[in-house]
């Protein structure tokens, strides 16, 4: 299956619980044609779509890349879950959004038989100075790993004790199921996905400088570990979307693996280089990607939309330039920056004029499915994708 089809590929016979949070936004959202829309679908039926993409499960409410999000994810009718693939210090990969991230994503801190094998250990606040800590997948083994409980993604740098700075998750998020947060190596992930019947959709990620391979590990083998996973376990290449912000593991996928390359996915990190209002900022240019073979481009939100004279939110250049070399696109991550009303609008920075509530989440994923013509969104609360898919028919 092409990446083209996603929004072709609904499952309608898979219901989704959806639960409160797409009517809390409909609520909110402005009286017109699309409130109109949409709320003649309140009662359902809601279903699995590929349109919905699980951003490290469902991390708004449960510990990012953990069973209970991911199975949280499926149940809210995401079709394809992600797991950031990253590597133990015996070379396994595990679901981890960061080489680095331990120290704000599990307990490894409240671990005396663990913190102390962090890369940098826990330094208290003070004299003007934040608290830190560096805790990465390479400095424990797998078997390390998995002893470790997942936790809501967060630190306190103010914080003068290990207790303090490990409690900092934000406001609008919630500890409420943080109590558990079960660890996944990248097979396992294999594994739950599949036998919750979603695809997969694994990112390969670029270990800091600091961080050198060891032994005749390479970022090569690194990618090709991550196919090999696939293959050994049956999962079909249609099913799998591999993903990296690194074009080179994009472009050895498609050389090395054509089978899982032709739907590799390119994340374009280049946000802080170039314009989406101008393309001749773009390098390498739409066209040069897909002449590499590119064919699903992943930028985050704000640089698919822009606004016109009237403030109307619309295509950006960016968006209509990719359309035109023919990538498919997807974008990250929806809900992902909190309350709009708080300062949450990170992802919607270029329309943030046309944006006042929460409600208009669903504006912008409107224009985002119709006009921009994206075939999947990255969401930390799924619901809300699979809820405008099931209502707008995208099966």
């Amino acid at each position: 299956m092409s990446f083209s089809d996603l929004a072709k590929a609904a499952d309608t016979s898979i219901k989704a619980e959806i639960g409160p949070r797409p009517f809390y936004l409909l609520e909110d959202l402005e009286e017109g044609p699309l409130k109109e829309a949409l709320s003649s679908c309140k009662t359902g039926p809601f279903y699995r779509t590929d349109f919905s993409i699980a951003h490290r499960g469902a991390p708004l409410q449960f510990p990012e890349h953990t069973k209970q999000s991911y199975e949280a994810a499926a149940r809210m009718g995401a079709g394809i879950i992600e797991c950031d693939a990253t590597f133990t210090k015996d070379q396994e990969l595990v679901c981890r959004h960061s080489q680095c991230d331990l120290h704000q994503t599990t307990d490894i801190l409240l671990r005396p038989d663990l913190a102390g094998k962090c890369t940098q250990p826990f330094s208290p606040a003070g004299d003007g100075s934040k608290a830190t800590a560096k805790c990465c997948t390479s400095d424990i083994t797998l078997s390390e790993f998995y002893s470790l409980n997942g936790k809501m993604d967060g630190v306190n740098t103010k914080a003068k004790t290990v207790q303090e700075y490990v409690k900092g998750t934000s406001p609008w998020r919630t500890d409420l199921y943080a109590t558990k947060g079960t660890l996944l190596s990248h097979a396992d992930s294999i594994d739950l996905i599949d036998q919750l019947g979603a695809k997969f959709i694994p990112e390969l990620k670029k270990p800091a400088v600091s961080m050198p391979y060891q032994g005749d590990f390479s970022q090569e083998k690194y990618a090709q570990k991550l196919v090999d996973a696939y293959k050994e376990k049956g999962i079909d290449p249609s099913r799998v979307f591999l993903q990296s912000f690194n074009l080179d593991d994009v472009l050895y996928w498609i050389k090395n693996e054509p089978d899982f390359g032709k739907q590799a996915t390119y994340l374009d990190g280049r946000y802080r280089q170039i314009n989406p209002s101008n393309p001749d900022s773009f390098s390498p240019t739409m066209q040069e990607l897909a002449e590499q073979g590119v064919k699903i481009l992943a930028p985050p939100i704000w640089m698919l939309l822009d606004l016109d004279s009237d403030n109307k939110i619309v295509p950006s250049a960016y968006a209509l330039e990719a359309r035109k070399a023919g990538l498919s696109l997807i974008g990250w991550s929806l809900e992902r920056s909190g309350p709009m009303q708080t300062g949450g609008g990170w992802y919607y920075q270029t329309v943030k004029n046309a944006i006042k509530t929460d409600g208009d989440i669903l504006k912008v994923l409107d224009v985002l499915a119709k006009e921009v013509g994206v075939k999947g969104i990255f969401s930390d609360w799924p619901a809300t994708s699979s809820f405008y898919a099931s209502c707008k028919g995208l099966s």
